[in-house]
């Protein structure tokens, strides 16, 4: 039994160490990069919902510092995110027999320039799009507007991340 114990152990700690470092996040490798800046993202939009580009620009900001251990930085930044809110669109999905919408969507469209300053084979720009769905009986304020930034916010910055700093 102690021989079956030291073996488990052996193959534990091999494994883990064989392996290298592991992030629950997928961040990769970022070697000698320390800071990140998100510049303000100009709403170009034709529809232009006011505070978005200032509470997309947090969104962000908040998920690279909780899934990283990059600091914030206002100018300098070793990675550097920027761009526009290209969309902000409210659309029909369904329609009632009356001819009216059974639901609405809600779809904001952001373009990303990524800039890595250690390593600029990993910048890109890239568009970036989701949506949030909600009755047609519904105005889109309050907490339904609340709820679908949330959650749009969630997605977009997931994806934005996962593109800049993730090996998925």
């Amino acid at each position: 039994m102690k021989y079956l114990k030291y073996s488990l152990l052996i193959i534990i700690a091999s494994t883990v160490l064989g392996c290298g470092a592991y992030s629950f996040t997928g961040v990769q490798d970022l070697g000698n990069v320390d800071t990140f800046q998100v510049n303000y993202f100009q709403n170009n939009a034709a529809l232009v919902e006011p505070g978005l580009e200032r509470d997309f620009k947090i969104a962000l900001e908040d998920l690279i510092q909780n899934q990283t251990n990059l600091s914030l930085v206002t100018s300098n930044g070793d990675l550097v995110y920027e761009g526009e809110i290209t969309e902000y669109r409210i659309s029909p999905t369904t329609a009632t027999a009356n001819s009216t919408a059974a639901q609405n969507r809600l779809t904001i469209s952001v373009n990303v320039r990524f800039y890595n300053k250690k390593d600029d084979e990993n910048d890109f720009e890239r568009s970036f799009s989701f949506f949030y769905d909600y009755a047609g009986s519904e105005l889109l304020s309050g907490s339904t507007k609340t709820t679908a930034f949330e959650e749009i916010f969630e997605r977009l910055t997931q994806d934005i991340f996962n593109a800049s700093l993730a090996n998925w």
